[in-house]
C-alpha cells in the first residue's frame, strides 16, 4: 500500500470543554497518513490518478470552521471518517495535538488509526 502524508497542518478551531474554549479558537496541529487505494499515479504520472492533497486540506478546514468538538478524540475520529468515506481511503492514521495547552508541554494529543492496511 502506498501512503501519502500531510505533516504539521495547523488549523484554528473551537476545541475543548472549558467555558473559554467555547468562544476562543485554538491552533491545533494535524498529521495525517493516508492509504491509497491504488498506486496508479506512480505509473501514469497523471494528477487524475492521484489523491488531491489540497482538497483534503480544504475539506478539513471547512469542517473545523463549522463544528465545535469537546475532545481531540472526537475531532480525530471525524477527520478519519471524512477521509475514509469521501476520499475512499482504505486506511488512515490521524494525529491531533493542542499546542501549548498545558504549561511546560509543547503538544498534547491523540493518534488514531482506522481502516485496514491490507486493502
Amino acid at each position: 500500500m502506498d501512503i501519502i502524508f500531510l505533516h504539521e497542518l495547523k488549523v484554528k478551531t473551537l476545541i475543548g470543554i472549558y467555558p473559554w474554549e467555547l468562544n476562543t479558537a485554538q491552533t491545533i496541529q494535524l498529521d495525517l497518513e493516508i492509504g491509497l487505494v491504488t498506486s496508479m499515479a506512480c505509473q501514469t504520472d497523471n494528477i487524475e490518478d492521484a489523491l488531491d492533497y489540497a482538497f483534503i486540506v480544504q475539506r478539513i478546514n471547512e469542517t473545523l470552521s463549522q463544528k465545535h468538538f469537546s475532545l481531540l478524540e472526537a475531532l480525530a475520529e471525524h477527520i478519519a471518517q471524512i477521509v475514509l468515506t469521501e476520499f475512499k481511503s482504505p486506511w488512515i492514521k490521524v494525529s491531533v495535538a493542542k499546542l501549548s495547552a498545558i504549561r511546560g508541554v509543547k503538544k498534547v494529543g491523540i493518534c488514531i488509526e482506522r481502516g485496514s492496511k491490507l486493502a
